[in-house]
């Protein structure tokens, strides 16, 4: 039952990570981002209920994680959104200076 999870979670990562690595739109990036720690959440909960110990410390962890999660996706896109108001693009590899 675990190694189900564990796969599962594998597979979300490896998704996550391609999009993250790949693809070109920050939009993209950030969702993916997001998959990638979803991945970690889902590696937790399922620790935490099939590990050597059950415990309620991966579901702790996993709601700290989340709540970073979403700090981390409302200071993403207010900084996307000024990149957007400055450059007119939102495209990562038109994103290599600091000021034009």
């Amino acid at each position: 039952m675990l190694s189900s999870y564990l796969t599962l979670a594998a597979i979300l990562f490896c998704i996550g990570l391609y999009g993250a690595l790949v693809k070109r739109n920050a939009v993209v990036v950030l969702l993916s981002i997001e998959l990638m720690l979803n991945a970690v959440n889902l590696n937790l909960v399922a620790f935490s209920k099939y590990g050597a110990v059950p415990s309620l410390t991966g579901q702790m962890f996993t709601l700290f994680t989340i709540a970073v999660a979403a700090a981390e996706a409302a200071v993403g896109i207010a900084v996307l959104i000024a990149l957007f108001r400055a450059r007119g693009t939102v495209n990562v590899d038109e994103f290599d200076e600091m000021r034009r």
